[in-house]
């Protein structure tokens, strides 16, 4: 028999937060087919994860440069620029966070984000108070899909087994599942809220 479920855990990026490189790249590149190609083979999501993982962006950043020298004052970009790939709070989801909020639900963040870059998220969005607990990848040195930063919640108390997780990447719902969680892939917050009532979640 399945344990009632008691937490909701929420990823951050195109969760709660609109962030894409595609935001700041737009405005660097005139063609999209050539934006494209630069964060497929150059800045792509495999690149992005190791800062997420906890290696220095700076470091990350060098070593790019030097296999990619021609692109070297776009891959700063990444760095000095970073705030333009972040835009507003996605607010449905937002309300979601409130209302469960209001319900006395625990609430807790799981989100890959580089450490240095995360002061920046905690200045400009007010919303992150509301949660009881933030596990930031950057910070604990490990990235989801990795089994282990799942398990660091369980030192808030949180019964892996009687939570729910949020995450807009399939790879992370499997590996969130694999541990007994109850994973909800994200598409929009009209979705979601319907997934959270009929769990008994939301009220």
């Amino acid at each position: 028999m399945n344990k009632p479920l008691n937490t909701v855990v929420f990823d951050l990026g195109n969760v709660l937060i609109d962030w894409d490189p595609r935001h700041l790249y737009r405005k660097v590149f005139d063609d999209t087919d050539r934006m494209e190609e630069f964060l497929r083979d150059v800045c792509s999501m495999d690149w992005i994860r190791q800062s997420d993982a906890g290696k220095p962006l700076a470091t990350c950043i060098e070593k790019l440069s030097l296999q990619h020298p021609h692109e070297a004052d776009n891959i700063a970009l990444f760095e000095t620029r970073w705030h333009e790939m972040m835009q507003e709070s996605i607010g449905g989801t937002l309300q979601i966070l409130e209302n469960l909020k209001v319900q006395g639900m625990p609430l807790y963040v799981l989100s890959n984000w580089s450490a240095e870059t995360w002061p920046r998220a905690l200045e400009r969005f007010d919303f992150l108070d509301l949660f009881d607990g933030l596990v930031i990848s950057g910070i604990e040195g490990v990235a989801k899909p990795d089994p282990e930063i799942y398990r660091r919640l369980e030192r808030f108390g949180v019964d892996l087994e009687r939570a729910a997780f949020i995450d807009d990447r399939a790879d992370n719902i499997h590996a969130a599942n694999a541990l007994g969680m109850t994973g909800f892939l994200f598409t929009d917050a009209d979705t979601l809220a319907v997934q959270l009532l009929e769990s008994g979640l939301l009220t």
